[in-house]
């Protein structure tokens, strides 16, 4: 194994904590502090409780983890995200 090989895990965003961390329950059933990439944070992706994310971390401390990605929503329970459509006016 190479010292840069870094293992991904899928998990589920618990709780938000103080400082852009996360805490998060993977699939495996383990829970960690994550926080946000660098490239989240600067495409201002928002990360919420109840997100499905996934988790990179260092083989060598497995309580910690980044964050690289937030999976999409498939059946949102709110209304579409469509423009409001234009008043149609008169003429006179």
């Amino acid at each position: 194994m190479a010292k840069e090989e870094l293992i991904e895990f899928e998990g589920l965003v618990t709780e938000i904590l103080p400082d852009t961390r996360f805490r998060v329950t993977l699939d495996t059933g383990h829970e960690i502090i994550a926080y946000t990439a660098g490239k989240m944070k600067k495409n201002r992706i928002k990360t919420l409780a109840g997100d499905r994310v996934i988790v990179e971390m260092s083989p060598y401390d497995l309580e910690k983890g980044r964050i690289i990605f937030r999976h999409k929503e498939t059946n949102s329970g709110g209304p579409s995200r469509r423009p409001p459509q234009r008043q149609q006016f008169r003429r006179r």
